[in-house]
């Protein structure tokens, strides 16, 4: 809206004030006559409150508007439903802010503690070689010693086997070598150690029961996996 039609609004308004004030003075004087009878006080209070449920046309709106009492009446309840109405959007404005300055603290104090990444227990750090173990894929019999691993939080620190190559593995625990039934996951770089490759991993095998699974390690660049018989007690 430009400087000149902000200035013709203003000059409106004052205009439809000076308009409505001037009609009040001659409806209270006297110097209007109002047709038909004046409507009850549930009127008055939906005029007041400027419902939305009155259309202009009806007649009672045009009795009340040129009425010396219906418009005394009116001009008594209108402050009222003013100032309830501040009070409501008060109140819901000072609702927001409470609720902006709550969501700003939780978030201050979610940056100033962070959730820790693995579970609040003590880890048992357990090492796996696999240096000279065999790599055989799928369902072929595998000639390692069965892994050890308790029914505990773990991390893992496994040596992978001979010739591995860099990058991103992802470990797991499951029930057999088809990689079905889940239990426990994780996934690390390998980070070289001389001519080894190494990845350590959190294992959350609390939930276990004690009994022959299987360790699998699977590359994210060929998507093979291999599998070590694994004893969880």
């Amino acid at each position: 809206m430009s400087l000149r039609s902000r200035w013709f609004s203003r000059a409106e308004s004052r205009v439809e004030a000076w308009l409505t004030r001037h009609h009040q003075e001659r409806v209270l004087t006297g110097e209007t006559k109002p047709v038909g009878p004046c409507p009850d006080e549930s009127f008055l209070q939906s005029l007041a409150r400027h419902s939305k449920q009155i259309p202009l046309m009806d007649p009672r709106v045009n009795h009340a508007a040129n009425c010396p009492i219906c418009m005394r009446r009116f001009l008594e309840l209108r402050p009222a439903y003013k100032a309830r109405r501040q009070r409501l959007v008060l109140t819901a404005a000072a609702a927001c802010c409470f609720l902006i300055v709550v969501a700003l603290v939780m978030v201050a104090r979610d940056g100033e503690n962070p959730l820790p990444p693995v579970p609040d227990v003590a880890a048992v750090q357990v090492k796996v070689d696999l240096w000279n173990a065999g790599t055989l894929r799928g369902s072929q019999p595998s000639p390692l010693r069965s892994v050890i691993l308790p029914a505990a939080f773990v991390k893992v620190r496994i040596i992978l086997p001979r010739y591995s190559e860099s990058g991103n593995y992802m470990v797991a625990v499951t029930h057999d070598r088809t990689g079905s039934e889940l239990l426990a996951h994780g996934s690390a770089t390998a980070i070289g150690t001389g001519d080894r490759e190494e990845v350590s991993v959190d294992l959350d095998l609390r939930n276990s029961q004690p009994g022959t699974y299987f360790l699998s390690i699977t590359h994210e660049q060929d998507q093979a996996s291999y599998y070590y018989p694994l004893q969880i007690k």
